[in-house]
């Protein structure tokens, strides 16, 4: 019969079993902690030098956590092309510096605005409530207008605000130079691609909302839905196509796209808003070449201004 030794195993587990127990009563256990000079609250932390060592004991160091990579973003200065059967014009803002680049014409080419001009519709009201909140039923209005590019809603609101007046409040508190009203008409608001990057500035800075609203109207910017092909309301497209995923969530968007029928041309707009940067693009061209056309020019555009980091 083979021998068995048991007795070590259970001594073992009695001491175990001891020690739970005593660990088990608060008097013991900080008796135990202090023994062991454990301690958990800050006046006992250890202090860490500049070095990255830790006070009394030098071959201790506190390795520094490394910056988290950096995101690709869009630079001026540099050659852009853009070949096209009609206009094109872009602008971009550095919001650190404020300084604009832009194609040969961004100032002197201009466009009608489209539904690019509801950020400022929907801003220009929210900012004129002042300490009034927006019903529900007023608040999920402007989000269609934007989010959906709601016509009915922005002509809805741009009677509310006073129509013309309006569009000269927009043109006085963004500092516009190169844009012209057209009397009745948000749509066929003349802009410019570096004024369109100072309304873009305008509403993420906080001016066209105010400071209450701003963060409202950037979000559903961001909410910008519908894909080019999806008619009439589609308008998530454009220079967000060109942005990897990483950079196109916090880029905030508004579209503008007509089909004229006085001049036959599409008249397609792009507006990209990031806390780094703004980006216009205005495009007009025959109306045979289709949406999709104008969408793919906004989309080069920023794709040639795309700089990932090294």
């Amino acid at each position: 019969m083979p021998l068995r030794v048991t007795r070590p195993v259970t001594v073992f587990a009695v001491a175990v079993a001891t020690v739970a127990v005593m660990l088990a009563v608060p008097g013991v256990r900080a008796k135990v902690i202090d023994g062991l000079h454990l301690r958990d609250d800050a006046a006992g932390a250890a202090t860490i030098l500049p070095d990255g060592t830790v006070k009394g004991h030098g071959n201790l160091r506190i390795a520094a956590q490394p910056a988290p990579p950096a995101l690709p973003t869009l630079v001026g200065g540099r050659g852009v092309t853009v070949e096209t059967k009609g206009f094109a014009s872009w602008a971009l803002m550095d919001r650190k510096t404020g300084k604009i680049s832009g194609s040969s014409n961004y100032i002197s080419g201009t466009n009608s605005t489209e539904s690019m001009i509801k950020v400022w519709l929907t801003s220009d009201y929210l900012r004129l409530l002042g300490s009034k909140q927006p019903t529900a039923q007023r608040l999920a209005e402007l989000s269609r207008m934007i989010r959906d590019s709601d016509d009915d809603a922005a002509q809805d609101i741009y009677q509310v605000n006073g129509r013309n007046t309006t569009i000269k409040r927009m043109i006085s508190i963004c500092g516009l130079t190169e844009t012209t009203m057209v009397n009745g008409w948000w749509s066929k608001t003349q802009v410019s691609a570096r004024d369109a990057v100072r309304l873009g500035q305008c509403v993420a800075s906080g001016k066209a909302a105010g400071s209450k609203w701003t963060s409202w109207v950037l979000s559903e910017m961001r909410q910008v839905r519908g894909t080019v092909a999806q008619e009439p309301n589609g308008g998530r497209w454009g220079i967000i196509d060109a942005l990897p995923p990483e950079l196109a969530q916090d880029v905030a968007i508004k579209n503008g796209w007509t089909l004229l029928f006085e001049d036959g041309n599409w008249h397609v707009n792009c507006l990209a808003v990031h806390s780094d940067w703004v980006l216009s693009v205005l495009t007009r061209y025959p109306g045979g070449l289709g949406k999709k056309y104008g969408a793919a020019l906004c989309q080069k555009v920023a794709a040639q201004l795309l700089v990932y980091p090294k």
